[in-house]
């Protein structure tokens, strides 16, 4: 869990609140599972909701991602500098993003499926999530509701390259 200190475009902590991190496994599809990692709001600024939401929609498009349209590849050769990046190493991630740096404890399944892989599911929610548990234990049947068809279509999407500390 972080609270973001400022943000491109100016952006400030009180248009969102408290951010706060999620992440799971899960099948993708393919038969092979795939690391997820969600961005959400507490909302528990000032702003009201539709600020919020409004504040989280600016910052994803700020990062270069379109909120409800294409999933954004920037595991792509040849893509230029993407502004957001993953460190995973030592059971955790370390996501960065212009402005702030999260740190997310992950579970061993995560990791395993991120370094299968080789890249993570970025998803950035617009909508806030009070229930988010900062610093707890999010229930997994909490987290399907949340993690809902309206959720899912009011979210950035973003494909991310995990990267690790060279040996």
């Amino acid at each position: 869990m972080t609270s973001l200190q400022s943000a491109q475009g100016g952006m400030q902590q009180h248009q969102f609140g408290t951010l706060n991190v999620v992440g799971w496994a899960g099948d993708y599809g393919d038969g092979r599972d795939m690391a997820f990692l969600l961005l959400f709001s507490l909302g528990d600024g000032p702003a009201t909701p539709e600020e919020t939401t409004a504040a989280m929609r600016q910052f994803a498009t700020d990062l270069g991602l379109s909120v409800g349209g294409d999933i954004v590849d920037a595991t792509a050769p040849g893509r230029r500098q993407f502004p957001v990046t993953a460190l995973v190493e030592g059971g955790q991630v370390a996501l960065s993003l212009p402005g702030m740096r999260v740190q997310y404890a992950t579970p061993p399944e995560w990791v395993t499926a991120a370094h299968d892989r080789g890249h993570l599911y970025f998803l950035l929610a617009t909508r806030p999530w009070s229930q988010g548990n900062p610093g707890g234990k999010i229930e997994p049947e909490a987290l399907r509701a949340f993690v809902s068809d309206e959720t899912l279509a009011t979210s950035a999407h973003c494909l991310l390259p995990v990267m690790r500390v060279a040996r």
